[in-house]
């Protein structure tokens, strides 16, 4: 035990550079890295998984309908183009009680065409 106790005094005493020297010499004797362990033990701080969740790409969107514009009538007719299960007065009043979701979970091809024909509609769109 006093030998450890030696070699943690001896350690204790070096400089940074004798230190870096020391860790270059231990890596290439035992074919080991010290920047392995640095990196292997930063997930298991807790912040590993918000990162990975972050990284997930959304796949469904929604399409809200902000506000009809002034061409209500061009609106309507785009919004019953898009939601074949409404009639007129169902579309008219989607349009006009905006804001409202016009289609959700639809893929991010899909919401951008369907805001694309809204917005040349005259509608202000937003996609989710």
């Amino acid at each position: 035990m006093a030998d450890l106790a030696k070699i943690v005094e001896d350690l204790s005493a070096l400089t940074v550079l004798e230190a870096a020297e020391l860790s270059k010499l231990l890596e290439e004797k035992w074919g080991v890295s010290a920047a392995a362990p640095v990196a292997m033990a930063m997930p298991a701080g807790g912040g590993g998984a918000a990162p990975a969740e972050a990284a997930e790409e959304q796949t469904e969107f929604t399409v809200v309908l902000v506000d009809g514009g002034d061409k209500k009538i061009n609106v309507i007719k785009e919004v019953r183009g898009v939601r074949s299960d409404l009639g007129l007065k169902e579309a008219k009043d989607l349009v006009e009680g905006a804001p409202q979701n016009v289609v959700e979970n639809v893929s991010k091809q899909q919401a951008d065409e369907i805001a694309k024909k809204l917005t040349e509609a005259g509608a202000k769109v937003q996609i989710k």
